[in-house]
């Protein structure tokens, strides 16, 4: 019997799984991301929950025949590293993966994503209609997309395609991003920005309001948590309801996908408040076909179930690749 092994490496956490032959998962471990000395300790750790997923499923890490790894950015392809990654001490400049998990499986069939295209091959084997155009989109501490054209799922050659949360949505510029350019689209709907944007806009007009605009500790969830109940609040949902629709109507353009998936946990947790707005614009925005927009269906295993699914299909999310 043939096994197959996905790895989810976060900024947060690192799982792996392991799938027999028709994707039924046997074994699942997640561990801690490392936060240093160096990458050499992320790749130990992404090597140990591998072991140890494979220990629960009873079969030794040889009997792998593939993996693929969906991870934190920036990739190097060709290295099959991530280079400099944004979310984690400045300590971690490099962490090699293809390479170490290639001798511990004793296989060279290991297929390295950025987390939005191992989100988009997920949702890609696991729908019903496997198509060959779509568009995973995550919502989260940052934005980005998976996507998929005519079956072949965009990397970019270096493997950084789908930065769409850089798109600028707002000319005007009235947020900096935290790459440190205006206007976008992630500056102001993540789940990190969206309360500064809306401290940037109380500052603008300073209404009454039960936000706790002024805390230290004022988050998203409360934005969230006081709608219906605060004008503020609602104000300040329906703008960021409207900068997410531009986005995703710019990615709708760009990619003429039949239906986009969205997850992350800002949509997760908020499912109606993100994307109601979202399908209400998409007529007045969209002049080309309008897609099915709906949440993930995967909801947050759908990273590492992504990455199960590039390694059973070879990189692709395609079924018929089985």
């Amino acid at each position: 019997m043939a096994y197959y092994v996905g790895v989810d490496l976060g900024a947060t956490n690192v799982r792996a799984v392991v799938a027999d032959d028709d994707g039924t998962i046997i074994g699942n471990t997640k561990h801690g991301t490392p936060r240093g000395p160096t990458g050499i300790a992320v790749t130990e750790e992404v090597l140990n929950v591998v072991r140890e997923a494979c220990s629960e499923a009873g079969v030794d890490p040889t009997d792998a025949v593939a993996a693929g790894i969906g991870s934190i950015g920036p990739l190097d392809l060709a290295e099959g590293a991530i280079e400099q990654p944004a979310n984690l001490p400045n300590t971690i400049d490099r962490i090699p993966l293809t390479g170490p998990l290639s001798k511990l499986l004793e296989t060279d069939e290991i297929h390295l994503h950025n987390d939005t295209n191992a989100g988009v091959i997920g949702e890609r084997f696991y729908s019903d209609r496997n198509p060959d155009d779509m568009v995973y989109l995550t919502i989260s501490s940052g934005i980005g997309a998976g996507v998929c054209v005519d079956g072949e799922v965009l990397s970019g050659w270096d493997g950084n395609a789908g930065e769409v949360g850089h798109m600028t949505i707002d000319p005007h510029g009235f947020r900096t991003c935290g790459c440190g350019h205006d206007g976008h689209w992630e500056a102001y709907c993540s789940g990190n920005n969206i309360p500064r944007y809306a401290e940037e806009l109380h500052a603008e007009d300073p209404v009454d309001t039960v936000l706790p605009v002024e805390d230290p500790d004022f988050s998203a969830i409360d934005v969230f948590e006081h709608a219906g109940e605060d004008e503020f609040a609602d104000y300040v949902i329906d703008q960021v309801g409207h900068w997410n629709a531009m986005g995703v109507a710019n990615t709708i353009h760009a990619f003429a996908p039949l239906i986009v998936f969205i997850g992350g946990a800002v949509a997760l947790n908020n499912p109606d408040a993100i994307l109601e707005p979202i399908r209400r614009k998409m007529d007045e925005m969209v002049f080309i076909n309008v897609p099915d927009i709906q949440l993930t269906t995967l909801g947050d295993d759908v990273v590492v179930r992504g990455a199960l699914a590039s390694a059973m299909t070879g990189g692709t999310g395609d079924r018929t690749r089985m």
